[in-house]
């Protein structure tokens, strides 16, 4: 009887194993990388209308005649070329050859690129480092300003990082191309006489509750300016602008004689 049991249990765990391996074996395998499509499209390629040069390919990497466009990892998986940047771009392969390449764009057009023959191309991909906001150096502001008989001192200091902020937008191939700035940290100090009243460090996630969340990820926190004071504290207008757009949030920022914050959006 003893036998028995065992016999019908370890038939059933070589039963189970079985099924799982099967199991396994039935699983998508990743589809490989088309490497002979992929070094097809070495080179410099240009609009088949007018001529203009697209992107240069070399390697693994997309680069863009723009110098503020940064480059992208991409693949061809199957027939669908994918750029691998801030986002996942997908453009289904219409045609290739060695000198040819078409594809569609995120609208469904078909763009049809050209290779290029010409070595004076290869100049328009000559690169420069991102341009950081308010002139890539540390801007210093001091005020001296009166309010009832009494002097402040309000300082501020603009100072430009490392931190990225990207700028997503689509050429006129329907690409999607990515931007990148450095954002900035702006430090504000208010005195009377010699004592400080306030002192901080702002950065732009300290304005999210007056920005919406998917703009102010594309913004730079550009300037803050001293705009009135009055019997309540000091009035600020903080400007957080999205590069190479008119856009700009304009936020009230207000700083109470006893260092308190508040904010609003301004109208």
């Amino acid at each position: 009887m003893i036998r028995n049991i065992i016999y019908i249990f370890v038939s059933a765990i070589a039963l189970l194993f079985i099924g799982s391996c099967n199991n396994l074996d039935k699983r998508e395998k990743p589809v490989a990388e088309n490497l002979k499509a992929k070094s097809m499209l070495e080179g410099i390629w240009l609009d088949a209308d007018g001529e203009n040069v697209t992107f240069r390919i070399k390697g693994d990497t997309v680069y863009y005649p723009d110098s503020m466009s940064q480059p992208v990892m991409f693949k061809i998986i199957a027939d669908t070329m994918i750029f691998y940047g801030n986002n996942i771009s997908k453009y289904p392969i219409v045609k290739q050859s060695p000198n040819i390449f078409e594809f569609k764009n995120q609208n469904g057009d078909i763009v049809k690129l050209v290779k290029s023959d010409d070595p004076n191309d290869a100049m328009q991909f000559v690169q420069h480092s991102p341009i950081v906001l308010n002139q890539n150096k540390v801007i210093k502001r001091d005020s001296v300003v009166s309010f009832s008989d009494k002097n402040y001192h309000c300082y501020v200091q603009i100072n430009p990082t490392t931190y990225k902020v990207y700028r997503t937008f689509y050429n006129d191939e329907g690409l999607e191309i990515e931007n990148i700035y450095y954002d900035n940290i702006i430090h504000i100090s208010i005195f009377s006489g010699s004592s400080k009243l306030f002192s901080k460090d702002f950065r732009k996630d300290d304005f999210a509750s007056c920005v919406p969340k998917n703009m102010l990820s594309q913004c730079v926190l550009s300037d803050i300016k001293l705009d009135y004071l009055d019997k309540s504290g000091f009035h600020y207008q903080t400007q957080l602008a999205i590069p190479d757009s008119p856009s700009c949030f304009i936020v009230k920022l207000a700083i109470t004689y006893k260092g308190k914050i508040s904010m609003s959006v301004a109208q």
